[in-house]
């Protein structure tokens, strides 16, 4: 029996990826990550956002941000410390403290610049 998938050739369309530019950020939901075992292991803020140069909506969950004098791409996890807050520490929180926004209903609808991280992939610029 054949594989009709095994017909199937390589593309000629190149792949377009956006560039950096100011993003609106429409909605945000706190998401549980999972591991390839489908296990959980932690949540993450995805930002919905506006790109200038595409209709849809796109989605950002990671920034680059500056820590000591270097600069550090990570996720946007969602943790909190034993306060029930925001660790202070963390990626979310100098993200947040950046825009001067006092929690995640605040960023709504206001716009932040992006960068492109190691991979390619645009996250939130924050330094």
């Amino acid at each position: 029996m054949e594989n009709e998938k095994g017909k199937i050739g390589i593309g000629t369309r190149e792949i377009v990826s956006l560039q950096p530019a100011k993003v609106e950020i429409i909605s945000y939901n706190v998401v549980m990550q999972q591991d390839r075992q489908k296990v959980d292991i932690g949540e993450k803020v995805v930002l919905t956002c506006k790109h200038p140069d595409k209709d849809e909506t796109i989605e950002i969950s990671s920034v680059s941000y500056k820590k000591g004098k270097e600069i550090k791409t990570s996720g946007l996890w969602f943790k909190l410390d034993e306060d029930g807050l925001i660790p202070k520490q963390s990626a979310l929180a100098n993200f947040l403290v950046f825009y001067l926004f006092g929690n995640l209903d605040e960023m709504l609808s206001r716009e932040v610049p992006t960068e492109l991280d190691e991979k390619g992939y645009l996250c939130i610029k924050s330094y």
